[in-house]
Order: C-alpha cells, then sequence, then structure tokens
C-alpha cells in the first residue's frame, strides 16, 4: 500500500495550477484505476503542503470532501482560476457544489505504460 500512496501522491503533485483532476483520475495516474476510493482516504489523510490536495475532485466535477472544510477547498480553487459553481440541481447539499467548465480545467495526463508487447512486424 506504501507504494501506491506513493504513486498517488506524486500524480496529485504532478497536476498544474489552475486545473483539477478526478479520484479516478488519480487512481489511474498511479497504476490502479479501480482505486478511486483508496486515493480519497490517501487525500483525507495527507497533510503535505507541497501536495495539491484540493486540485483532486469527485466525478462530474463534484468537489467531494477536503478533510470537512469545502470552504477552504473552494477558496484555494477559486484562487487558481477555477470557477466553483452551486450544486447542479435545487435540494442538493454544498457539499455538491460542481467546477464550472469541468471539461476545460480537467487534466488528464497520459497513463504511463511498461514497454510495449507487440511484435514487430504485427
Amino acid at each position: 500500500m506504501r507504494d501506491f500512496r506513493a504513486q498517488v501522491l506524486s500524480a496529485v503533485r504532478r497536476i498544474p495550477r489552475g486545473r483539477v483532476a478526478t479520484y479516478g483520475d488519480v487512481a489511474a495516474l498511479a497504476g490502479s484505476p479501480r482505486a478511486w476510493r483508496a486515493v480519497g482516504n490517501i487525500m483525507r489523510e495527507c497533510r503535505d503542503p507541497a501536495t495539491p490536495c484540493h486540485r483532486v475532485i469527485g466525478a462530474g466535477g463534484a468537489l467531494g470532501g477536503y478533510g470537512g472544510n469545502l470552504q477552504l477547498k473552494r477558496e484555494l480553487l477559486r484562487a487558481e482560476g477555477i470557477e466553483v459553481g452551486p450544486p447542479p440541481r435545487s435540494g442538493a447539499s454544498a457539499r455538491q457544489a460542481c467546477i464550472r467548465r469541468f471539461r476545460e480545467v480537467r487534466w488528464k495526463a497520459a497513463v504511463r505504460r511498461g514497454p510495449s508487447t507487440a511484435r514487430p512486424g504485427s
């Protein structure tokens, strides 16, 4: 699990200022595409100021959590030029606030893969 944690934190540190990535995006970059919940747990426990955990959000642009301080997460994202809007439907909780222009600000780095197994000439 330590290796996965290190890979997650490394992936999060690569997210550029003014961009966001989903928990699933980070899990895929760390080599375990279905481990998005584990990424959330790692983000919750991370206290390293060099790791921009606020740039990791839920699927579809939902803010997700931030150690219970969603207002701080909103402020950090806004300081980077990312617009945070109200929930997409009435009656939704503040926790479900969303990133505006999500598709434009979503960062999807190329997933690193091992050497190709294809044979020459095939």
